[in-house]
């Protein structure tokens, strides 16, 4: 190829050695184009050149592939822990929601319950809280949101839903102690609602149940029977369900059969109770059997039939003034 006179290089030079090989190379051009446009192997050409290339090219963007899939698998791991950080913690929210809604169902139908019971019983009484729970092992008692300045008083009995729990011992301004009926500074009357056997329950102490000491031998009582209040002492109105009898045995003189009770309320698990009003001292006739008593709903079909045969309040002297 000449050199042109300003020193670079020309295709088209003027010598005859650079017009020969231009024509050479478009003699060639053309010869390749109707080859290939006859025959038609260049595409094939290609092909196989293209096989031949494509392991070094794959190799060559091979690192740029590997960093980019790297890239996105962090990226996707970042999220997936993320979603799996926000999953876990929206779980969590929702179980603490359910836990407090049953929580609340179970609160709102116990109060109902309490409520009921206090309208069919025609009988004054207030709902109270629990707010603490005495801590020494040898003693049952609880803390109310109750005191004084609601009216609370000494001697008032409690229920729940299910039973007596006990009553009140001790009155503060704004909070009240209520002693459980299975302290062992406890004692019940009560009386079987099967067949009319009158006993006094103690507090075990040591346990949650009830004990029944210094039974008659030939006393009519069954483990199963239902024990209600018997009203005797004026403390706890009579038909109150107490306790279930959960075994009997002869004590060691044998002379005497001891008892063993379940409490029907829930002492454990109540966290309202429902606080008695005193009842005034009745006059007149003793009232019908029919009015006697808690209501069937709160003592239960087994025992529903049994309340009547709780002992009649006492009835005024002749000299007491009306």
């Amino acid at each position: 190829m000449a050199l042109s006179r300003d020193g670079s290089t020309s295709l088209f030079a003027a010598s005859p050695g650079g017009t020969l090989r231009l024509a050479g190379y478009l003699l060639l051009a053309v010869a390749l184009m109707m080859l290939d446009h006859r025959n038609d192997w260049l595409p094939r050409v290609r092909n196989a050149a293209a096989l031949a290339v494509e392991p070094a090219w794959r190799l060559a963007g091979a690192p740029a592939r590997w960093l980019g899939d790297l890239r996105e698998n962090l990226a996707a791991q970042s999220s997936l822990r993320s979603e799996n950080r926000k999953l876990r913690d929206a779980l969590l929210l929702a179980n603490v929601r359910i836990a407090r809604m049953q929580a609340l169902v179970r609160q709102n139908d116990q109060l109902k319950r309490l409520l009921d019971a206090a309208d069919s019983l025609r009988m004054q009484g207030q709902l109270a809280r629990v707010i603490d729970i005495d801590l020494d092992p040898y003693r049952r008692r609880l803390v109310l949101n109750r005191g004084a300045r609601e009216g609370v008083r000494v001697g008032q009995a409690a229920v729940d839903a299910h039973g007596v729990m006990g009553q009140v011992i001790e009155v503060l301004p704004n909070t009240a102690v209520l002693m459980l009926v299975t302290d062992p500074s406890s004692a019940l009357p009560v009386i079987d609602a099967r067949s009319g056997v009158r006993a006094v329950a103690y507090g075990s102490g040591s346990g949650d149940g009830l004990s029944l000491p210094d039974l008659p031998i030939n006393a009519d009582i069954k483990v199963g029977d239902s024990l209600l209040t018997s009203g005797l002492g004026g403390r706890f109105p009579a038909g109150f369900p107490a306790a279930t009898v959960v075994s009997i045995a002869a004590d060691r003189s044998g002379s005497y059969l001891r008892a063993e009770a379940r409490p029907a309320a829930r002492l454990n698990r109540s966290d309202q109770v429902l606080l008695l009003r005193d009842l005034a001292e009745p006059m007149g006739p003793p009232a019908p059997a029919s009015d006697a008593g808690p209501p069937s709903s709160l003592i239960g079909p087994a025992s529903a039939g049994q309340v009547g045969a709780a002992p009649p309040r006492k009835t005024a002297h002749a000299g007491t003034r009306r």
